[in-house]
């Protein structure tokens, strides 16, 4: 197969708001060991991008230093070693960054095939946040049968894969949302109650919900003075997985409720994992999760996509918090 020499992408020129995302020609990536190039035919916006654009989220030492977090396409190339892909298949894939860009390396063992019936551009939507959700909630937070769940910005793009992944699994599920609307738009995708942060007080409501026990897991990306809120909420052993701190990096708990209730309060980052640790969660989806997509059962959410050169105008989408879903670019 003859690949070209060099590619579109879009680096980013400076710290700073949308603007400085600028389209750029770069040299092709030469996939190493273990790695396959994929012709890249859209790539997921999210949340980390935008605050590394902003400065403050670099990424690991080795890793790209475009961003993009996620890619669907088309497999070009294959490194050395690697075994279950062939040139010509089609797959979706975790990255550390690279993925605004006509191609990109990808570690072989975080691609994951597409599942069937759906478009390169909502696979495109699918791993980052659905390997976030699965590790944090059903392995690091151990989610059990029976127990109930709440995750905080339920129209986000982690926010949609958490509503469905956990209601398909046969569990209660909370989300909180910043409208009315939004909160309908989280109890269609399965949460028994959508919860206006604005108008309602979240604690009162789960507790309301449950009969005074509380949820049992909750997954955060607000810390802050959000977290002595959210260990009131926590049934006794219920448990705090942490994604982001967009309320703050800092919280006053008090450890005495923490001790007397068993309470867990954890958290995760996935970026600079090993792709080891990445690996064992991709056999996870591919065994749990790829077929109840496949079944119709959980669905990608896509609010709006964009041209690769457009970059700038999907992040400033995503910074005004008014989107449903993901947000993706098309290359």
């Amino acid at each position: 197969m003859t690949l070209p020499s060099t590619m579109r992408c879009i680096e980013i020129t400076a710290p700073g708001t949308p603007d400085v995302l600028k389209p750029a020609t770069r040299p092709l990536p030469e996939p190493k060991a273990g790695e396959v190039l994929v012709k890249v035919a859209a790539a997921g916006v999210n949340r980390p991008d935008v605050l590394q654009r902003q400065g403050s989220y670099p990424p690991p030492p080795g890793a790209s230093d475009l961003p993009g977090l996620e890619v669907a396409g088309t497999i070009q190339k294959l490194g050395s070693g690697v075994r279950g892909w062939k040139e010509g298949d089609q797959a979706c894939a975790l990255v550390t960054g690279g993925g605004y860009a006509e191609y990109c390396a990808v570690p072989a063992p975080q691609c994951l095939p597409i599942p069937k019936g759906l478009s390169l551009i909502e696979a495109a939507s699918l791993p980052e946040t659905f390997f976030t959700v699965w590790t944090n909630v059903f392995d690091r937070a151990a989610l059990k049968p029976g127990e109930s769940f709440m995750v905080q910005g339920g129209t986000s793009g982690i926010g949609v894969t958490a509503i469905q992944m956990v209601k398909a699994f046969g569990h209660k599920v909370f989300a909180t949302a910043g409208s009315d609307d939004k909160c309908r738009a989280c109890e269609k995708l399965g949460a028994g109650r959508g919860i206006n942060y604005r108008t309602e007080d979240f604690v009162e409501v789960v507790k309301a919900e449950t009969g005074g026990r509380g949820v049992d897991v909750i997954l955060d990306m607000v810390g802050g003075d959000y977290i002595p809120r959210e260990l009131k909420a926590l049934a006794p052993d219920g448990r705090i997985v942490m994604i982001a701190f967009l309320g703050g990096a800092k919280a006053t708990v008090n450890l005495a409720d923490i001790m007397m209730r068993r309470l867990t309060l954890t958290g995760s980052t996935l970026r600079a994992r090993p792709v080891e640790v990445k690996a064992a969660i991709t056999l996870s989806l591919l065994e749990k999760v790829w077929p109840l997509i496949e079944a119709g059962k959980i669905r990608p959410v896509v609010h709006a996509t964009f041209p690769l050169e457009d970059a700038a105008k999907a992040h400033a989408l995503m910074e005004s918090g008014t989107h449903i879903g993901k947000i993706v670019l098309t290359v």
